[in-house]
């Protein structure tokens, strides 16, 4: 594709994409232009390198958490819907997280959500440092959860190899020979991964906003 019919929105997009498939390490202008079947120097004229275009591709992932109003759901229900939309792109698209490591990404996706965020929790009451460490707070659980949950199977992320097999084994074995660690694992064996993925975040998130509204009835 002649780089006078691509357009930067059809890069971005199409960087999400192998982005979300090969992490970081795996895009580069050469296989970016392959997909769009287009030479990598179109990329360059595009976009102008690799940094900017992750700083982009984040950008465009930002864009998808939703906005939700305090005064229409009140602090609590706001700040969960934020926290949960904020969970859900980040564990869609875990390279943002070691993006935001490795570049300096930062535009108006990242700056809205965040701007959001200080508008739920000032709604709630907080001002001054309590108002950053509450977004904070929310903030790094949302991103930790995420980073962590996708990283639940590690066959769905690493491929079902003998190698992947004989280390989970080795990994189980370990486990068991720790009491409490066993008889954890014991009851969550045949669990539904997606009930104990969702019943996780909701009990993090619920403690979380319950000592954010015990610190302000506190004050």
């Amino acid at each position: 594709m002649p780089r006078e019919t691509l357009t930067r929105e059809q890069i971005v997009q199409a960087a999400v994409t192998l982005l979300d498939e090969a992490g970081i390490d795996g895009l580069s202008m050469r296989k970016l232009g392959q997909r769009l079947g287009s030479a990598a120097t179109a990329m360059y004229w595009h976009v102008g390198s690799k940094e900017n275009l992750v700083s982009l591709a984040c950008d465009r992932v930002w864009s998808e958490v939703g906005a939700h109003d305090p005064a229409e759901l009140g602090w609590r229900e706001a700040a969960r819907r934020h926290a949960r939309d904020t969970y859900e792109t980040l564990r869609g698209h875990t390279w943002v997280i070691a993006a935001t490591g490795a570049y300096f990404v930062y535009g108006h996706g990242m700056a809205r959500v965040q701007d959001a965020s200080y508008a739920i929790y000032e709604a709630a009451g907080f001002t001054g440092w309590d108002l950053d460490w509450a977004v904070n707070a929310a903030s790094t659980f949302a991103g930790g959860a995420a980073l962590s949950d996708a990283s639940l199977d590690p066959v769905k992320q690493r491929g079902d190899t003998a190698a992947m097999r004989e280390a989970l084994a080795e990994a189980g074995e370990i486990a068991a020979s720790y009491p409490r660690l066993r008889a954890r694992l014991e009851q969550q064996a045949g669990v539904d991964e997606a009930v104990f993925v969702e019943e996780k975040f909701d009990f993090g998130l619920e403690i979380i906003l319950d000592g954010l509204e015990a610190r302000l009835r506190a004050r």
